[in-house]
């Protein structure tokens, strides 16, 4: 008979003594809920709302049950491999935990009838057949990567559908810290960043759940979902056992885990899995007393029947897995360049987990982008060809990404290869759905892959969303950006002798504009630098209101500067996105060193931190501020226009030929950075829910940051383009006889 371990292998002492410890220190009694009496600070009414986002003050709320249909039947899923969506072994009514009722008292005997058969769901590991088992049957994985961070809330619903229609069987996702803790003890689970709604959604799709809540996440995403606020004491450790992290880290998961615990498979939810940390193996820490501890904490809250895992890279194990946790593996096509590469990956792996079932967490369908880079690509044949072999042998694999989406706002991350290395505002990651959410080729040929191992649902996946063209438009200049500074900075500025990082001044993302004054007469062109790279991450230097050029983090370093004694020198400092993996050090931004001109340290400086998108959701509305317009604009400056969409409207994409770099807004939505002149990506995805439709006026706002186009326009086009390559998309049929039309996508209508 098959052994079945619940959750991991039978834990060490050491993990189940750092989680009793950690049960007291969080005041947890036996069975996870927390012991008011013992933690008197943590009590809390069974009737707040769970998603309190008041400064502050930490939601502490009992979480939320989700509300879905529970209505559908369990059936029995016929033999043929394609199978139709509804008919997956586990319905939504058994993926959803039901909201715990305030039933009268006749009727509790009902639910305790009730309460065994959630005794039956497991997901656990068969050592002994080197497998999962799934409520006791032979289970394997066939997953995909989505972000629901990087998607707009009313497409989440699509986009999983499409992964289920695929073949796959569950989604993995990350939970970015820094996206829903904004400012330490604020709590924002609203809107897009509503974790449970994508869960219940996730359910509705028939997808069960591998969830990956970090703390940290990589995912390049900025400063790897870390928040930026842990940097306001400059001297932390970020990733290790250092007290200030850990303190922080133990208070934002007694939050986020007991909102996910009612969503575990066992207690009817659809999570099977959940990762702790990610990729440690690739940090410099390796720090073992934090990795107990966070496994520690994961048990103390979420219980012991929950599988735990860890993944790495091949070179990442020895410090990234843990006795306790399930070690998984990552790497994609490019390490299966020879044929016994896999086995020899795989042969690693066995090192660190002898038995059970062989799983890749990250397997890459494609890659990220970097500005000033080219586009990457992974071919067809190269996804489908490992993916298959590691079938064979029977392994489960997560493909990252299924559908990468989008850095909307500041959110990108970036990298530190020998030189810093920001990522692009689009994710496509030419990833089997495209940022558009459109299927490409090598989602089909995956979906024929999958069909030789397991069922996949019967019928053909949506057709490619209705796309648009506009334009040309010419966008009219609203002024520049130093003109608006009382309506872009209302506190006033702050004063130190030495500049301060964005950190200090409580600015986590975008622009910080740093003033001070000549103090004598340089007549003569003169250097004006940064000591130490001291430019995190990109300058726009102004001398009374003239723009003189570009300081770059790694690539420029000195401009030459005239001016009169008390003229104005300001220079505006953008974050372009945090370091986001691997041995990344505390990625301080703004001007980490003063600035020298000559032989002149330069000091007295004013710092304004700039609230850009208040600004433009807000205040360029209703046109408060009488704009004078330079004759020939040049540095920060908006642009702006009004247009209507007269036919039907779709998704499009936004190209600004002849622009330089900047940032861009719809209708008062940051889609993000845009950087035509170094490319690799020329547009930017426009979501149609962003537009309103015909009849409506929309509005577009550019801040350009260097220098606009002799003729200021923009088009919205109906295709992207992503390397000066038009990204084509495919209608696709499981039969090629049968072709229908297209129909309008039903989203979910959050």
């Amino acid at each position: 008979m098959a052994r079945g371990i619940l959750a991991t292998r039978r834990h060490p002492e050491d993990v189940w003594a750092w989680s009793w410890q950690v049960r007291g220190w969080l005041g947890l009694q036996k069975d996870g809920s927390q012991d008011p009496q013992r933690v008197p600070h943590l009590a809390f009414s069974r009737d707040q709302d769970a998603d309190t986002c008041a400064k502050g003050e930490q939601s502490r709320a009992r979480p939320e049950a989700p509300r879905t249909c529970i209505s559908q039947c369990r059936r029995n899923p016929p033999r043929d491999r394609r199978t139709a969506v509804s008919d997956y072994r586990t319905p939504v009514s058994a993926m959803a935990p039901k909201k715990p009722p305030c039933l009268p008292s006749l009727l509790l005997p009902l639910l305790t009838l009730l309460l065994p058969q959630a005794d039956t769901r497991s997901f656990v590991v068969d050592r002994d057949n080197d497998r999962f088992l799934l409520d006791g049957v032979p289970f394997r994985y066939v997953s995909g990567s989505l972000h629901y961070f990087r998607v707009p809330r009313v497409l989440w619903a699509d986009r999983l559908f499409k992964m289920r229609m695929s073949g796959l069987n569950a989604v993995q996702f990350y939970v970015p810290w820094n996206y829903h803790e904004p400012e330490p003890g604020v709590y924002n689970f609203h809107g897009s960043r509503d974790l449970i709604a994508f869960l219940n959604e996730a359910a509705i799709a028939n997808l069960l759940v591998i969830l990956r809540p970090g703390p940290y996440i990589c995912a390049e995403w900025d400063m790897g979902g870390l928040p930026a606020w842990l940097l306001r004491k400059p001297k932390i450790h970020l990733r290790t056992s250092d007290p200030d992290f850990l303190a922080a880290v133990d208070s934002w998961f007694k939050v986020l885990l007991p909102k996910i615990h009612p969503w575990l498979y066992h207690n009817g939810g659809n999570i099977i899995s959940i990762q702790v940390e990610n990729e440690y193996g690739s940090y410099r820490a390796c720090d073992f007393n934090y990795m107990r501890h966070l496994a520690g904490l994961f048990r103390a809250i979420l219980g012991d029947e929950i599988l735990l895992f860890t993944t790495d890279g091949p070179e990442g194990l020895k410090c990234g897995s843990l006795e306790g946790l399930y070690t998984t593996v990552d790497f994609g096509p490019g390490l299966l360049s020879k044929a016994d590469n896999m086995t020899k990956i795989f042969t690693l792996l066995r090192k660190y987990e002898p038995h059970g079932p062989l799983v890749n967490s990250e397997y890459y369908t494609g890659w990220l982008d970097y500005w000033g880079q080219n586009h990457s690509t992974r071919s067809v044949h190269s996804v489908t060809n490992g993916l298959e072999n590691m079938l064979k042998l029977g392994a489960s694999v997560n493909m990252y990404m299924f559908h990468g989406g989008t850095n909307f706002g500041y959110w990108n991350g970036a990298d530190e290869k020998g030189r810093f290395l920001p990522i692009t505002t689009s994710y496509d990651y030419d990833a089997p759905i495209s940022e558009a959410g459109d299927p490409t080729p090598k989602l089909f040929a995956l979906r024929d892959v999958i069909s030789k191992f397991q069922e996949i649902p019967l019928g053909p996946l949506p057709p490619p969303s209705p796309k648009m063209m506009l334009g040309p438009l010419t966008l009219h200049l609203d002024g520049d950006l130093l003109a608006f500074l009382n309506y872009l900075c209302p506190q006033g500025p702050i004063y130190s002798i030495l500049p301060m990082t964005f950190e200090a001044v409580k600015q986590d993302h975008g622009f910080v504009l740093y003033r001070t004054y000549l103090s004598n007469t340089v007549s003569e062109p003169t250097r004006f630098w940064v000591p130490n790279n001291g430019v995190h991450d990109r300058a726009y230097v102004m001398v009374d209101g003239v723009f003189h050029g570009v300081l770059e983090r790694n690539m420029k370093h000195k401009l030459f500067l005239t001016g009169q004694v008390g003229a104005k020198l300001d220079v505006l400092l953008e974050s372009m996105g945090r370091l986001s993996f691997g041995s990344n050090t505390s990625d301080f931004k703004g001007l980490i060193e003063p600035p020298v001109l000559g032989q002149t340290i330069l000091t007295r400086w004013l710092m304004f931190p700039l609230k850009v998108d208040k600004l433009v959701k807000w205040w360029f509305p209703l046109q408060l501020l009488k704009r004078s317009h330079p004759q020939t604009p040049s540095g920060p400056t908006f642009y702006s226009t009004m247009f209507a969409i007269l036919g039907s409207s779709g998704d499009t994409f936004l190209y600004l030929p002849g622009w330089t770099k900047g940032q861009v807004w719809i209708n008062g939505f940051n889609l993000g950075r845009y950087w035509t002149k170094r490319g690799p990506q020329q547009t930017l995805y426009v979501p149609r829910p962003l537009l309103y439709p015909r009849g409506a006026l929309n509005k577009i706002t550019l801040l350009e940051l260097e220098n606009a186009p002799p003729q200021p326009q923009v088009q919205f086009l109906d295709r992207p383009i992503l390397n000066s390559t038009l990204h084509r998309t495919y209608v696709y049929s499981l039969s090629a006889e049968v072709q229908s039309d297209p129909e309008p996508m039903q989203l979910s209508g959050h």
